[in-house]
């Protein structure tokens, strides 16, 4: 545990997976646009930075966790950037969820700069970055994923080298289709069944138990049930993900209809100005479709609300 590491991205995703690097035994060097959120940490012995050039001056591996391509572009590439910073052999590893296209244009700057070059973006939300249960997916050469998984290790409970430069972003995309998929097609079942009478919680526990079964209905009951939408993975995120995944269809020829169709109706919730709630408000979408909202206790009119 000699390498001493940078975080760029102190945000919903970034400060818990900080966190449990600290708690790790790490050395953390750390930057956020905001300072209040770096400096929110000094009790727990990071170091602060004034830039990101500063990060990779006083760090052998910089990870960054934002919240999309340009961020990561102008923190990488920019003035007072990582590349202006990192010394030959530094490792970036990015966290973000990114274009996959620019995932490798900057794989290949750094490698042109003799630094090494991850991208790694996650899955599990708030929750799995606060438990360090996170799953982790790295597209890169095998060498620098297994020099990062030790940090993966802290922050994970998968990781999985799933191919060269972007793959782990491509995989991504994948996961984010198949998670907004599921948030409406559960969406759709609490509504018709609350709507005809059947109290949500019973439909959740008798769903989880079969086929339909998914960690959807086990890490969102709660917003669901009792309406919570405090994010933990916000809409207007999602929704910026789902474009990077029709982005890559359209690039390799592929037609994801319903992905389509969903990051239509995340559009139109985002242009509601409910992008900042977490992304299971997709239900209340349906619920205005049906003109009513699911309650646990007993059910009501829509026009009660």
């Amino acid at each position: 545990m000699t390498e001493k590491i940078g975080f760029i991205g102190l945000g919903i995703m970034g400060k818990p997976m900080a966190r449990n690097l600290i708690k790790a035994g790490y050395r953390l060097v750390v930057y956020n646009r905001t300072r209040e959120k770096a400096e929110s940490l000094i009790g727990e012995g990071v170091e602060i930075a004034a830039t990101p050039r500063d990060v990779a001056e006083r760090s052998d591996v910089v990870i960054t966790m934002l919240p999309d391509s340009p961020q990561v572009r102008e923190v990488i590439t920019g003035e007072d950037g990582l590349f202006e910073g990192a010394g030959e052999g530094s490792l970036l590893v990015d966290m973000s969820t990114i274009s996959p296209v620019v995932a490798r244009e900057l794989s290949t700057q750094a490698r042109e700069r003799g630094l090494g070059m991850l991208d790694a973006p996650v899955s599990g939300g708030e929750s799995g970055a606060e438990k360090g249960t996170l799953s982790i997916m790295v597209g890169g050469s095998e060498g620098e994923f297994e020099r990062a998984r030790p940090l993966f290790e802290v922050m994970g409970t998968t990781m999985t080298h799933v191919g060269e430069a972007g793959a782990g972003q491509v995989v991504k995309a994948c996961n984010q289709i198949v998670v907004a998929l599921t948030i409406e097609a559960v969406s759709e079942a609490l509504v018709l069944g609350s709507k005809s009478g059947v109290k949500p919680a019973l439909i959740i526990d008798v769903l989880s138990g079969g086929l339909a079964g998914n960690r959807i209905m086990e890490t969102k009951r709660s917003n669901f049930l009792e309406h919570d939408f405090n994010p933990g993975f916000k809409m207007e995120l999602h929704h910026k993900d789902l474009g990077i995944a029709l982005a890559s269809a359209r690039e390799y020829g592929v037609s994801l209809p319903l992905t389509a169709l969903v990051d239509q109706i995340q559009g139109s919730l985002v242009a509601k100005g409910e992008g900042s709630q977490d992304h299971s408000a997709l239900l209340t979408w349906v619920e205005d479709l049906a003109q009513h909202r699911i309650k646990e206790e007993k059910q009501h009119d829509y026009r009660d609300y």
